[in-house]
Formats: structure tokens, sequence, C-alpha cells
């Protein structure tokens, strides 16, 4: 998509684990200039931009995608050639603690920067038009359980979400293709596995582990621990996603998995 020349690059949800490694790949290995939009709450931090936040190709506005007024004046004032979505509440178990705020920023969030992206989509010329993206980054937590004698999960498995945080996530996809199907906006939608890297939040498992087994602490075991479990580098994933952003085919959905990396980055 980009033949060589700078994309502007809209990411929501940059101060987060996933979001941070695709604004720190970004800067360092590309010439995209980067617009980070987020929220800041519990687990976005911009201590996970410390290398980028100084440099002139990196912006960063303290936003809110359910706020429609000001997602209209970032759009209109930095005019994006491409938007990332990975703002998200993204845990299973605060969701079932208190799935509200997975509605909030999952489903009317998602919903609230499609109908601020349509809009200035609708006002850029024939080839700007073309060219725009909106990558929508998602998980593979639509899919439901998989047991230990099925096949890995494909982009034509049915949806059978089990959470509320995976049923916000795929009422988003939904979101995301309607708008595509109804007003022909151009996205991109990725499903993804387990990330693990860099500054991930410790309530995940891997961090959790780590730091309950250094600080002495017992290893937290659901059910019988005999769960399968498809673990994805971070680093790997975000190479992934801008493969796609360029190469992937507008209306499609791509699934993202660690025994994916050597498909994905030979494109």
């Amino acid at each position: 998509m980009s033949n060589g020349c700078y994309m502007k690059v809209l990411v929501t949800g940059g101060a987060g684990f996933i979001g941070s490694a695709m604004i720190r790949y970004l800067i360092n290995n590309t010439k995209d200039v980067v617009i980070n939009v987020d929220k800041l709450t519990y687990a976005g931090h911009l201590s996970s931009l410390l290398e980028v936040e100084n440099n002139e190709r990196y912006c960063f506005i303290r936003a809110d995608i359910c706020n429609r007024g000001v997602l209209d004046k970032i759009f209109e004032h930095h005019e994006p050639d491409v938007v990332m979505h990975l703002a998200a509440e993204s845990h299973v178990d605060r969701s079932i603690e208190g799935p509200a705020a997975f509605i909030e920023t999952n489903i009317i969030g998602t919903y609230t920067l499609l109908e601020a992206t349509r809009k200035y989509w609708n006002t850029l010329e024939d080839d700007k038009k073309k060219a725009f993206r909106f990558h929508h980054i998602s998980t593979d937590e639509v899919y439901g359980d998989l047991n230990e004698t099925a096949a890995p999960f494909t982009e034509m498995s049915a949806y059978d979400p089990s959470s509320p945080y995976s049923a916000s996530k795929a009422s988003s996809d939904h979101l995301v293709r309607a708008w595509q199907r109804t007003y022909d906006l151009p996205t991109l939608v990725t499903n993804c596995s387990n990330n693990y890297g860099p500054y991930q939040f410790p309530e995940k498992l891997i961090p959790l582990m780590i730091s309950n087994a250094l600080a002495g602490k017992p290893l937290p075991v659901y059910g019988n621990g005999l769960q399968r479990r498809d673990w994805l580098f971070v680093e790997d994933h975000v190479q992934a996603l801008y493969a796609i952003i360029n190469k992937g085919k507008v209306g499609e959905t791509y699934n993202i998995g660690g025994k994916l990396k050597s498909l994905i980055l030979r494109w």
C-alpha cells in the first residue's frame, strides 16, 4: 500500500501492550507518521513508548474513542491514511466482574470510531479513498473454546464467544464487517492468539506466572491445567499487522498465530 512513501497511521489504544509494540515498530522500522490516541486506562502506560516519545513522527493524544466530537477533530487535523484500531478492554476475568466497560469501549467505542472514520473517508479524493484502510485488531477468543483434539481455528470458524469480553469483541468484528459491506468502508479484520512480550500488563498469564514465581507466590491454575493455548510473540504480531495493512485484501479476515509467523513474513 505505501509504495515506498510514508503513511499517516492513527493507532487507537497505542499506550497498551500490543498498541505500544505496534508504534515502536512503526517508528523504528518505517518512515510512517504515527498518531497515538489512547484514553490511558489502567493498562495503558506511556512508559512503554519512552524510546519514541520525542520522535518528530510521533504524536500522542489522550482521548476516548467514545467521544465523537474529539475523534472528528483528530481526523480533520491529522488526516490519517490508515486507522489501526487496538483500543479495547481485554481481560476475560475483568469482563466477568464488570462487563459494562467492555460493552462501552469495545462495542460503542468501535461504532463511534467507525462513524468518525466514515465521515472523514467520505471527504477524501478518490485515490486517497481507495488507498485508505481501517484495520480492526481483534482476538481468537471470538471463536470460543478449543478442545484437546480439535483442529486450530481458521478464518471460516464459527463465532462462539463465551465471556462478556469475547462477546464484545465479536460484536465489534461484526460492526466492522457491516460498515465495509454497507458503506464500502475499506476495512480489514485480524484475529490473533495469545500475545506475550515486553511491557505486558502483569494480570496476563505469562507475566503473572513469572512475577508470582519470583516472589515465591502460588502459581494460579485454571481448572485441571490441561488447556491448550497458542502463544504469539507481540513483536512478531505487529510485523504481521503491518504486512496485512500493506498487502491485505479489503473485506478479508486474517487469523494470526504463533505457528503462522513464517507464512506472514514471506508475503
